[in-house]
């Protein structure tokens, strides 16, 4: 059954939940009804783009605990379940962090969404749905820990050399794909920044081309130098494709053909595997190709703030993990201190 309406005055839509994932359909949050929640509960959107990129949350695993899911404009919504509902409570967010922490999520992934309940608890006190001590106490709720490092990917130089070999025969898609592996290896750009790229970012101060004003992850904002070879390809795709405007990087089609206002991070995500599947590189991911760069850039004797501010990093502790470094004792730094013993 998909939904079923009550008798009564105030008619209302409900859906279990588990309506809803037999049918198949886990984000069908369109067919609660506006109507099953009060005006201040609409109020409460927007959250925030990283709530509404979450949109459900299963408290603590099992039909016995609410169903919130959040709809494409941000609005919290509820799926009705006929299982008792437990109150929303600091115990109840403990039990879904131990749910995550079974299903052996990431601690980021885990920060993120304990982040997203952390807020609703705070603007559902804001509105007056939720008491000041019980959004307090959710608030304390801490996050995952990190424990070791996770293993990066670097390419070496020759790797990176070979990943942007140019191919016999040229087509249009590949001298995009060649573009667009260039400016990731070369100026250490996300796939979301390089999706969003245009031709008007593209511009020259103090003798040297740029990305002026880049917006980048938490909205900061940086200049990005782009290398001669690197604009060498993007001249090469601007004039193969016709570009004179807006997004730089756009789809083509099966006959060579440019369509469309731009390309996803997904299809950005193929590019990267399609190359490395050509230069028999093994697990190459798209973020890899920025973490080469860092890597690159400091064996070439850049300076650690400088590779800090072409990332676009708020901490430098953060770069620190791009450059990958390791302790070298075949020629430690401590073996030329200039100190003799007679």
């Amino acid at each position: 059954m998909v939904g079923k309406r009550e008798a009564g005055p105030k008619r209302r839509w409900r859906e279990s939940a588990d309506d809803i994932l037999a049918a198949g359909r886990p984000h069908a949050w369109h067919l609660v009804k506006k109507n099953t929640m009060s005006s201040a509960q609409n109020n409460l959107a927007p959250i925030g783009p990283r709530t509404i990129k979450e949109r459900s949350f299963e408290f603590a695993g099992g039909n016995e605990f609410p169903r919130i899911l959040l709809s494409r404009d941000g609005r919290v919504h509820h799926l009705y379940s006929s299982e008792p509902r437990l109150s929303f409570s600091r115990a109840v967010v403990l039990r879904y962090r131990f749910f995550l922490e079974q299903k052996r999520l990431a601690p980021s992934t885990i920060n993120v969404r304990l982040a997203a309940v952390r807020r609703l608890a705070y603007e559902a006190a804001d509105s007056g749905l939720l008491s000041p001590d019980l959004a307090a106490g959710i608030r304390r709720v801490k996050g995952a820990k990190r424990l070791g490092v996770r293993v990066g990917n670097w390419l070496t130089a020759e790797q990176a050399q070979a990943l942007m070999q140019r191919p016999v025969v040229e087509t249009l898609r590949s001298k995009r794909d060649r573009a667009m592996l260039a400016v990731m290896l070369g100026c250490g750009l996300r796939r979301a920044e390089l999706v969003g790229l245009k031709l008007e970012d593209l511009q020259i101060r103090e003798e040297h081309w740029i990305i002026a004003d880049l917006i980048g992850k938490g909205n900061h904002v940086r200049t990005v130098p782009v290398p001669a070879w690197v604009k060498s390809t993007i001249d090469d795709w601007i004039a193969a494709s016709g570009i004179d405007e807006g997004i730089i990087f756009r789809r083509v089609n099966r006959t060579d053909g440019v369509w469309g206002e731009g390309i996803t991070p997904k299809a950005v995500w193929h590019v990267v595997k399609a190359a490395a599947k050509r230069s028999g590189i093994k697990g190459l991911a798209p973020h890899d190709l920025r973490r080469t760069c860092a890597r690159l850039c400091h064996v070439a004797g850049g300076e650690l703030d400088q590779i800090q501010f072409l990332l676009g990093h708020a901490s430098v502790q953060t770069t620190e993990r791009y450059l990958g470094c390791k302790q070298k004792l075949r020629h430690a730094v401590n073996d030329n201190l200039g100190i003799e013993i007679s």
